[in-house]
């Protein structure tokens, strides 16, 4: 009982956005907010959105469980550094990918631009929990089909690719919720979605009618991605006790015609997500004199701790909503794990204003306050924690608690002694990720920050919105130097096989 009334509670704040949009559109009344739903602008919003959604989503899906397959299971050559070129995108935010896009090539813009930014930044969040569900995978199950007589694609479709289904279904929500609600990368190449025109609506009149319309229809679509990947996400069993075969899966050998097609392709895709962005950055780096801002050690200092902060805060959320929905699985548990989501599709600058509002109104103590900050990022970014720490705990047996209840063993002693342990990795994985998540958020530090706050990636926006693509480089370069280091702990704790 404590475990659901403080997952409510979880709940409850979490959903504080979705409040706010629909008491505005009550607020608005039906008939105007029809009018404004049900218009030709809405239309094309809807139509760049979802096919946004049906191109992005399936390319990710393909390029990080292929990257994730020829890395970990083929004699591809120089797959230890293919496997870290794969996870080195995670560091560039999408909008610096934008920022050396747009520097590049000036003209790209519309579905095709967006397709390509979108992908080439986001594939990642799909390839690493691939990768790491691909290593813990048991090879004894895939030697058997082969003796079975099944060949290398019938083993993995029949075989692996359904114990892949946990990290891949949801790597690819977090894929459509990032899409859902990306504004700074679609912005700059002038693609117009849900998120941008919302951004645009509130600029221009704050909470009005408009934009709280748009809002309406963007909770709609999230609500369906979520019933969709709950109703298909199964009820299989992942977790197995013990190690299973203590030995590596043997690789697939590569024929000379493989090889050079998978390098091909690995090479473009490299130079593509990481070349074109970096070599954008070092080009404007040599202009003049940008690192003469006086703004940048202070925005490296508050850039630090917001996103330290961020990521303890977010994953201790996690906890109880992830133990609940998998250790308790139920539809109402599912159903208060999806609520968690809804909000996260969100724009950030709703979430900002929604609780701009609220602490305004009910609390006015904590406007632009930390505390108000904090929550905007658990609100944001709570998904991305729930994913590796739910993948986690549902791969820690719950057969070994048991044995250690069975010994003597409090309940939380035996969680703290075996569960915990065990959890560790995908624990550290999660605190990476929203870590990277808060060190590169834009629209909800610049309404909710304390006056004076500066991050990297406010500053960035800052410069590059006013074409000062020059004074934007340094920024832009900090924040992929500060994420580096988020992407190698989550690229190893994703790497690491939890062995009994």
């Amino acid at each position: 009982m404590v475990l659901v009334v403080l997952v409510l509670l979880i709940t409850v704040v979490m959903l504080i956005p979705v409040g706010f949009v629909v008491t505005v559109g009550f607020q608005v009344g039906w008939p105007t907010l029809a009018s404004l739903i049900f218009r030709p602008k809405v239309g094309e919003l809807l139509v760049n959105t979802v096919l946004l959604l049906l191109f992005a989503v399936p390319l990710c899906v393909a390029l990080g469980v292929g990257g994730a397959w020829l890395v970990e299971r083929t004699t591809l050559p120089g797959r230890r550094a293919w496997a870290i070129l794969l996870a080195a995108p995670l560091a560039i935010p999408a909008f610096v990918s934008s920022y050396g896009w747009v520097s590049a090539v000036p003209s790209i813009s519309g579905l095709g631009g967006g397709l390509l930014i979108a992908t080439l930044a986001y594939f990642p969040l799909v390839y690493l929990p691939t990768i790491a569900a691909l290593r813990g995978l048991d090879p004894a199950l895939e030697e058997t089909a082969r003796s079975l007589g099944r060949g290398s694609f019938a083993v993995f479709f029949r075989v692996v690719l359904p114990q892949l289904r946990l990290a891949i279904w949801g790597g690819a929500l977090l894929v459509a919720l990032h899409l859902l609600a990306e504004y700074g990368a679609f912005a700059l190449i002038r693609f117009d979605t849900f998120t941008t025109a919302i951004v645009v609506q509130y600029e221009s009149t704050f909470a009005g009618p408009a934009a709280s319309a748009l809002g309406v229809v963007l909770a709609t679509i999230c609500l369906v991605l979520l019933v969709v990947e709950a109703s298909t996400r199964g009820r299989s069993r992942y977790a197995r006790i013990g190690s299973g075969a203590a030995r590596a899966a043997l690789p697939l050998r590569l024929g000379i015609a493989a090889t050079i097609l998978s390098l091909g392709g690995l090479l473009t895709l490299a130079v593509l997500s990481l070349g074109v962005p970096l070599a954008s950055l070092v080009r404007w780096l040599s202009v003049g004199d940008p690192w003469a801002q006086r703004e940048l050690p202070q925005a490296i200092t508050q850039t630090v701790g917001l996103a330290l902060l961020g990521a303890v805060v977010t994953v201790l959320v996690a906890l109880p909503v992830a133990w609940l929905s998998i250790r308790h699985a139920s539809r109402w548990s599912r159903m208060l794990e999806g609520s968690t989501y809804v909000a996260s599709s969100l724009p950030a600058i709703i979430i900002a204003l929604a609780l701009v509002t609220v602490t305004i109104r009910l609390a006015p103590g904590l406007y632009q306050t930390v505390v108000t900050v904090v929550l905007a990022y658990v609100i944001i970014f709570l998904p991305r924690a729930l994913v590796s720490v739910r993948s986690g705990l549902a791969q820690a047996p719950i057969a070994l608690e048991e044995a250690a209840r069975s010994l003597g063993r409090s309940p939380l002693a035996a969680r703290l002694r075996v569960t915990l342990p065990l959890m560790l990795p995908s624990i550290g994985a999660a605190a990476a990720l929203v870590a990277l998540g808060v060190a590169n958020e834009l629209t909800a530090t610049l309404l909710l920050a304390p006056n004076g706050t500066r991050t990297l990636a406010t500053q960035f926006w800052s410069a590059s919105s006013s074409v000062a693509y020059s004074d934007a480089a340094p920024y832009a370069l900090l924040l992929i130097l500060l994420s580096a280091p988020a992407v190698a702990i989550l690229f190893a704790q994703t790497r690491k096989r939890a062995r009994s």
